[in-house]
């Protein structure tokens, strides 16, 4: 190897370049900033090219075909759709690229330096880079770490040599056949997504849930989605615990106990394993920064996004909170804003979840258990897309929107879908928080007809019992504070 014989000062050097790297990498070159961004892959990170994409055009195509019955419905006719694999691949990888391309320019048109190496932090303000056969040494005065995660994988998944049967979230959709029969053993968004996305494919589907108590969404969110997989015929498994897995060349065998002694054995001839992260940071030698940590290794940041040490940012999931590229994509902008001198900060209170099933859920703010646990004496509206005009003409009928308030003063504090549509209209329900709106700001403005959004309104309006297609005593729902708690 190598060794460069000089050390290279640069301003703002960023270590990885996923959505939260490249983010912060032309946020901050756009304010006058000289950014180095360092990256081991492909730009865009495991989002792009693992995670968030393949996984989204997945759902979308399954969504596709799942609209055959209702495209005979409304009198089109084209025949029983096959689903081509090869083709589906081909066009993820086409999709894939272009995209990471299209940051590529992005980088280049905002003078960002790019270095396709691996990086690992050294003692005073120092970066190694290896290069291909090449050790290159940087200094830097700002550093942002954008370094991403692993998935995690329990020791008892673990086999003693890789089964080309068992996949992670990071590597599902790298998947060369639809699956028989796959097993699923986590309750996120990314096992979820699997599930319905492969069942549409044509898979068989059983998810495998150990005592965790749902999927983490509001209670009536959960009573639908439980109805809608069971529609869907996929086998849900509760409090089941995995004892052993095996896997030969054409199956997948896991052996559980269920409940407190029920002895049970599951055969699939697929397993995917999404049992949460390991954030990256061994791998980086992030020791010689000596900034604090939390208990799983993950980075501790303020509203800056900087760590315990000055000058030494972090971003996306590598940090503390959910794995989502949309706290990515906010703290990469935060980051690079507050090393270039402006007082920039954010608070993910209020950041959404979205979850592409089918039908897809999107939250944000308070559930009611949490609302009522917090303090607040609360006020629920609800309703269903099966009553709604248009989601009948499109024949997307599956889903529940739900509304929180505070009975006292009115204020939003939770916003809860799940129906088609529910992506797209939560950022409505994210800006209501932010502004803390009351239930009449929302309900004053003009509803387009028809339009899914008006699933809204009538979550809306019956938070006071006046919502026109929800019967009388379907309408609001108070449920009193617990005597113990506070709103601080």
């Amino acid at each position: 190897m190598v060794v460069g014989e000089v050390i290279q000062e640069r301003e703002l050097i960023i270590v990885g370049g996923g959505p939260g790297g490249y983010n912060a990498a032309i946020r901050a070159a756009q304010l006058g900033v000289e950014v180095t961004l360092i990256e081991k892959g492909e730009l865009g990170g495991i989002c792009l090219s693992k995670g968030c994409i393949p996984s989204k055009l997945s759902a979308h195509t399954a969504s596709k075909l799942s609209d055959y019955k209702h495209l005979q419905q409304i009198g089109i006719d084209t025949g029983e759709p096959s689903f081509n694999l090869d083709q589906h691949r081909k066009y993820m990888e086409q999709t894939v690229s272009a995209l990471q391309k299209g940051v590529e320019s992005l980088c280049k048109a905002n003078k960002v330096e790019v270095i396709n190496g691996t990086a690992s932090f050294m003692t005073g303000s120092r970066i190694g880079v290896e290069i291909g056969d090449t050790f290159e040494m940087y200094k830097y005065e700002k550093v942002i770490i954008a370094s991403g995660v692993s998935s995690s994988v329990p020791d008892v998944f673990k086999m003693d040599s890789e089964s080309d049967r068992i996949f992670t979230a990071q590597t599902i959709y790298e998947i060369e056949e639809v699956p028989e029969h796959l097993l699923i053993y986590g309750t996120d968004y990314i096992a979820l997504e699997a599930a319905t996305s492969f069942r549409a494919l044509g898979s068989s589907v059983t998810i495998i849930m150990d005592e965790t108590d749902g999927y983490g969404f509001d209670a009536d969110i959960e009573k639908e989605l439980s109805r809608v997989l069971k529609k869907s015929k996929i086998k849900v498994m509760k409090n089941s615990v995995v004892d052993s897995v095996e896997a030969n060349d054409e199956q997948v065998f896991i052996h559980l106990t269920k409940g407190e002694d029920e002895k049970l054995s599951v055969e699939g001839t697929h397993l995917l394993v999404s049992a949460g992260f390991t954030p990256n940071t061994k791998e980086i030698g992030i020791d010689a920064l000596s900034i604090e940590i939390d208990e799983s290794g993950f980075i501790v940041i303020n509203e800056h996004s900087e760590t315990s040490v000055k000058g030494v940012y972090a971003v996306g999931d590598v940090t503390f909170g959910p794995s989502l590229a949309v706290k990515a994509i906010k703290q990469g902008k935060v980051a690079a804003e507050h090393c270039a001198g402006r007082k920039s900060e954010l608070n993910l209170r209020y950041i959404p979840t979205i979850v592409h099933t089918a039908p897809p859920i999107a939250t944000v703010g308070l559930t009611e258990a949490v609302a009522v646990g917090e303090g607040f004496s609360v006020t629920t509206g609800q309703f269903s897309m099966s009553g709604n005009g248009y989601a009948g003409i499109t024949g997307k009928k599956e889903g529940v929107v739900k509304v929180i308030k505070d009975s006292e003063t009115n204020l939003l504090l939770g916003v809860h879908m799940i129906g088609h549509g529910a992506v797209e209209m939560i950022t409505s329900g994210v800006t209501a928080l932010e502004m803390a709106a009351r239930d009449e700001d929302l309900m004053y403005g003009f509803f387009p007809h028809p339009s899914f959004n008006e699933g809204w309104l009538e979550a809306l309006e019956s938070l006071t019992g006046e919502a026109i297609h929800v019967t009388p005593g379907k309408q609001q729902k108070k449920s009193a504070a617990e005597p113990v708690g506070s709103r601080d």
